[in-house]
C-alpha cells in the first residue's frame, strides 16, 4: 500500500485529492497538512511514502517544504502540485529532489499515475507542465540552453538517445521498454547510465534536458 501525505491550505482541495487517490486500491492517504511547516512535521512523525505538496501555502510554501523534507524525511518522495507550470518552478522543484510536478487541473488518473510512479522510484512531469516549459524555448536564453543541452547529449550512444527521447515524453521505464522492445530492467539500466553521463540527479532533469536539446522520439 502506498502511504500518501496531502498538503494544501484549501480543505476542499485536500478532500478532492483524498477522494481521487483512495479510489485506487493500492493508495492510502494517511495524513493531511494545511501548510508546508505542518507537512514537514507530519512527514517526520508519520510513515509516508509520497507527499503531495501545493506550491502556494502559508507559513512555508511547497518548494521550501520540499527542501526541508529532503533533510527531515529523505525517504519520502515528493510531488509538487500547483496551478502554475512555469519552468522556474519546475526546475526549482527538481533541483531540490522532487519526484515530479503536476498541475491541479490534471485528470484524476494522471494524479494516481504520478503517485504510483513516485512510489516506484520514477519521476513524473505532467504533460501540461511540460508544455509550459516547452513554450519557453522561443526565447534567446532558451536557444542558449538548447545549444548547451545538445553538447551534453553528444556523448550518448544512439540507443541511449532513443531512451532519453522517451523520457522526454514522460514515459515510464515499462512504457519505454514497450516502445523499444526492451525489458523494463534493461531500460532502467540505460536510464541509470544516461543520468550518470549527463550528470542529472533524476530522470525528469534528463527529460527536460532532452526537450531543451530538441530530442524527439522516433515515431516509426
Amino acid at each position: 500500500m502506498i502511504r500518501v501525505l496531502v498538503a494544501d491550505d484549501e480543505p476542499l482541495i485536500r478532500a478532492g485529492i483524498r477522494m481521487i487517490l483512495t479510489s485506487a486500491d493500492d493508495i492510502d492517504v494517511v495524513a493531511e497538512a494545511r501548510d508546508g511547516r505542518e507537512a514537514v512535521e507530519t512527514a517526520r512523525a508519520t510513515a509516508v511514502d509520497v507527499a503531495l505538496l501545493d506550491i502556494q501555502m502559508p507559513v512555508m510554501d511547497g518548494l521550501s517544504a520540499l527542501a526541508e523534507l529532503g533533510r527531515a524525511a529523505p525517504g519520502v518522495r515528493v510531488l509538487i502540485l500547483t496551478t502554475f507550470g512555469e519552468r522556474e518552478n519546475v526546475l526549482r522543484a527538481l533541483g531540490h529532489g522532487g519526484a515530479g510536478f503536476l498541475l491541479k487541473d490534471s485528470a484524476p488518473q494522471e494524479l494516481i499515475h504520478a503517485v504510483r510512479a513516485a512510489a516506484a522510484g520514477d519521476a513524473y512531469l505532467s504533460p501540461a507542465a511540460t508544455r509550459h516549459v516547452v513554450d519557453s524555448l522561443a526565447s534567446p536564453a532558451a536557444t542558449a540552453r538548447g545549444e548547451r543541452a545538445r553538447r551534453r547529449l553528444a556523448g550518448l550512444t544512439g540507443r541511449e538517445r532513443e531512451v532519453l527521447a522517451l523520457l522526454g515524453e514522460g514515459l515510464s521505464n515499462a512504457d519505454a521498454g514497450g516502445r523499444l522492445h526492451m525489458s523494463e530492467a534493461t531500460v532502467k539500466t540505460y536510464v541509470s547510465r544516461i543520468l550518470t553521463k549527463l550528470d542529472c540527479e533524476n530522470r525528469v532533469q534528463a527529460a527536460l534536458l532532452a526537450r531543451d536539446a530538441g530530442l524527439e522520439a522516433d515515431r516509426g
